[in-house]
């Protein structure tokens, strides 16, 4: 097999590399890169622990070749900060309880922060359409709306 030139941003950082082209994106991630962060939950893209946004959009990581993503940004929960520090979605999931397991969390807040970096006014309803992609067996998915709702207001300065 042959393998294929590639440049993707990943939180920030350029990477150019020769790889197998037929390497999924979590692989490439979490392989090469060694961003442990994104998990792989099913690996049908049916659970969302593998969530990434790319240029903007979450996506499934488990789903895309690493090759679909030359020439775009890719942002990873290794890569949400906020001015230098935790994110206000990560220290709302943190504040309200949101992470039991936590297995589920880094989609979870790439799927929030897609959202909120669109719509910073989002409502409850449109927080669920979000995280609709997503799966989590542990919180019932109260306190993760509840932790997006805090984040919102924060990064409203509400």
């Amino acid at each position: 097999m042959f393998n294929i030139k590639v440049s993707i941003n990943v939180n920030g950082i350029n990477y150019c590399r020769e790889i197998d082209p037929t390497v999924r994106l979590i692989d490439f991630l979490r392989d090469e890169l060694k961003l442990k962060g994104t998990k792989e939950g099913c690996g049908e893209g049916e659970c969302g622990a593998c969530t990434v946004i790319v240029n903007g959009k979450t996506i499934n990581s488990c789903l895309m070749l690493a090759s679909s993503v030359n020439g775009k940004n890719v942002i990873t929960i290794e890569g949400v900060s906020y001015k230098g520090k935790l994110h206000p979605i990560q220290e709302a999931f943190m504040e309200v309880g949101a992470v039991q397991c936590g297995y589920c969390t880094p989609g979870m807040i790439l799927s929030a922060k897609a959202l909120l970096d669109k719509n910073p006014n989002a409502n409850e309803e449109e927080i669920k359409v979000a995280l609709s992609g997503n799966l989590c067996r542990c919180t019932g998915y109260k306190k993760i709306i509840q932790a997006i709702l805090l984040a919102e207001s924060k990064l409203n300065n509400k």
